[in-house]
């Protein structure tokens, strides 16, 4: 472990130890040039400052809270190990706080929770509005909106509504009666997910412009497990051919294998359409939806930074574009119904 100390980065850099304090704390006023030598200096030396006489001096945590409502799903995954990335390379430490239920909701609705004690919090998906009086979190320090939007704080999400009219045209264009899989209500009435909403919304918009029939939605729950029971109860009633599409890759997933096991041939028989792009949707060949859930992660962690460092501007909003990427679950030959051979029911 190195045993240098500021002095010796900033004799090093030739640079006073409060300009190196700056360098450390990521202060706006440091040159480009001087931001550089410091650096320099600290990687050399190997020089790793006291973490906890840098929040004492900072007067800060040097913490970011992130709220989001569960963490097994790989959207979540990907989009917090993006948010720490970024937050790692500018020497802040993470804190995730799982709200999942209304139990554990209610308890951070009071400012005196130790997630408001961080420097910042960034929150996922929530629908603010739902939960907080007037929209506004119960704290001073600058919060950032990821997957979600807000005309209060600065927001990073996704233009769901449009992928789902993407979906909805590329439908109409395979000319087959379409089922959707969409996301079930919560019944707590909590987490009111305004991206399945939109996603559905574009969708039922961008068929609506074709004389494509539209024979069913078969909610569920955003896992595996669910997929796999709204799966089946779809194949039940479906007829093929057909298009389906599910509002995220893990429920189009579990149709994909679910009809694998009743001998349909998915492209053929059985059209899905996913929702996100996960990194295994490729293998799979499954068409989907792309939405860059690593550079939303990282976006929103810089709007914080740059909060932190400063900026006290009017609230921003970082708007991503999705496209669809088509592979071969919509793409191979659609036979007639009547020669579908189609499982035991």
């Amino acid at each position: 472990m190195s045993k240098h100390t500021i002095q010796d980065v900033a004799r090093k850099a030739r640079v006073g130890v409060g300009t190196v304090s700056r360098v450390l704390n990521n202060h706006p006023s440091v040159r480009k040039s001087t931001r550089d030598k410091v650096l320099e200096a600290i990687e050399e030396l190997g020089y790793a400052p006291n973490p906890h006489a840098r929040r004492i001096a900072g007067g800060r945590s040097y913490t970011v809270s992130v709220m989001l409502p569960m963490v097994s799903v790989e959207f979540y995954v990907r989009l917090v190990n993006a948010i720490e990335e970024c937050l790692d390379e500018n020497r802040f430490d993470m804190a995730i706080f799982p709200l999942l239920g209304r139990a554990r909701i209610e308890r951070y609705l009071n400012s005196n929770r130790i997630a408001y004690q961080a420097d910042g919090i960034i929150m996922c998906t929530y629908d603010l509005g739902r939960l907080f009086p007037e929209g506004y979190l119960p704290t001073e320090h600058p919060v950032v909106l990821v997957d979600n939007e807000s005309e209060h704080y600065d927001s990073v999400f996704l233009d769901n509504y449009y992928g789902g009219y993407l979906v909805g045209e590329y439908a109409a264009r395979l000319g087959l009666p379409a089922y959707t899989m969409s996301l079930e209500e919560d019944p707590e009435g909590v987490f009111v997910n305004q991206v399945f909403v939109d996603r559905k919304r574009g969708f039922d918009d961008g068929l609506a412009s074709s004389n494509i029939q539209m024979m069913g939605d078969f909610p569920c729950g955003l896992h595996h497990q669910g997929g796999a029971q709204a799966s089946q109860r779809l194949l039940n009633e479906a007829v093929f051919p057909c298009t389906v599409f599910a509002a995220a890759d893990v429920l189009a997933g579990s149709l994909i294998e679910e009809a694998g096991r009743r001998g349909l041939v998915v492209g053929r028989d059985i059209k899905v359409i996913g929702f996100d792009d996960q990194p295994w949707s490729q293998d799979m060949k499954l068409t989907t939806v792309h939405q860059p859930i690593e550079v939303m992660g990282r976006r929103a962690a810089e709007m914080l930074l740059e909060r932190l460092s400063g900026y006290d501007g009017p609230p921003r909003k970082a708007r991503f574009t999705p496209h669809l990427v088509e592979r071969d679950s919509t793409l191979g030959e659609v036979l007639p119904a009547k020669y579908v051979a189609i499982a035991e029911r």
